[in-house]
């Protein structure tokens, strides 16, 4: 059954907003009462964001601080992104040392499928240096700040710091150039194995404002603003890069890659995204990360 935002449904969320109810209150609310996550989020996010285009700065800076914590927690003001400009439509970029062509892109979430990112003979050497340090794939464990061992991811990885290989600085460099971000703003590439069976559930790559160890993560660099997924090989069958939110399956081929970024730390921005099964052979992948700031 489809569900409609109705003018009393955003006469409540307001309402709630200037009680001092915080967005993720009044998200938890809406889906305690039955509705759909996607409409519950979009309805939040645009009746706040239509309602903050009717408040004057100097009305909003006035107003107590749960109200102005409320209206931007989900609104924001949006941090600025690492983006790939696809305006005019472009099939190919000029990423420096090689043109790397646009297979697709999507506006929200902003996610830009690429393909001849990487060459063959670099996807090879990534794998080669890789594999004498692959461990059980671990995850940050924003409570705390530190890392864990998480039964939704299955696969098995390392991080090579950056500029560690040839292969790795000329990938990097080409990434900066792309996206328009500095190098030293980006984690060290990140390199995962997946065997038949492994994946890696839908999650989200920012860190949770509301978990404790977040702090201690963000002094490394600031949040994360972007990612990029890199296919070092081609697993026979499955192993696609999805986005529940929107219904897409980026399909792992090999020298191919899916970009996306994320302005502020909220479902609002539909990155939500997962590695699916592999389900038969296996799958590499390379995963750079960028921050806001210089990443330490």
């Amino acid at each position: 059954m489809s569900q409609s935002v109705t003018p009393e449904l955003r006469r409540w969320i307001i309402e709630q907003a200037s009680a001092g109810c915080t967005p993720e209150s009044v998200l938890k609310a809406m889906l305690d009462a039955g509705w759909n996550a996607g409409v519950a989020e979009a309805a939040l996010e645009r009746t706040l964001l239509e309602h903050l285009s009717t408040v004057s700065p100097g009305a909003l800076a006035q107003a107590a601080p749960e109200v102005r914590e409320a209206v931007q927690g989900v609104v924001g003001q949006g941090s600025a992104v690492p983006v790939i400009d696809t305006s005019g439509s472009p099939r190919r970029i000029d990423a420096g040392d090689r043109w790397v062509d646009v297979i697709a892109h999507v506006n929200h979430p902003r996610v830009v499928v690429l393909g001849n990112l990487l060459s063959a003979e670099e996807c090879e050497a990534i794998i080669e240096s890789a594999k004498p340090r692959l461990a059980r794939s671990l995850t940050v464990q924003t409570a705390t700040g530190g890392e864990e061992l998480n039964p939704d991811r299955t696969s098995s990885g390392m991080f090579f710091a950056r500029g560690q290989t040839p292969e790795v600085t000329a990938v990097e460099q080409r990434i900066a150039r792309l996206v328009g971000w500095p190098m030293e703003n980006g984690e060290g590439l990140q390199v995962l194995h997946y065997r038949p069976g492994a994946e890696y559930k839908p999650h989200y790559d920012y860190f949770d404002p509301n978990e404790a160890g977040t702090p201690t993560i963000l002094k490394r660099g600031g949040q994360r603003v972007a990612t990029l997924v890199m296919y070092l090989n081609e697993p026979a069958r499955g192993g696609g890069t999805t986005f529940p939110d929107v219904g897409l399956e980026v399909a792992p081929v090999r020298g191919h890659a899916v970009f996306f970024s994320y302005d502020r730390p909220h479902p609002s921005t539909r990155t939500l995204h997962g590695g699916a099964p592999v389900l038969e052979g296996e799958k590499w992948v390379a995963t750079k990360w960028l921050r806001e700031r210089e990443f330490s």
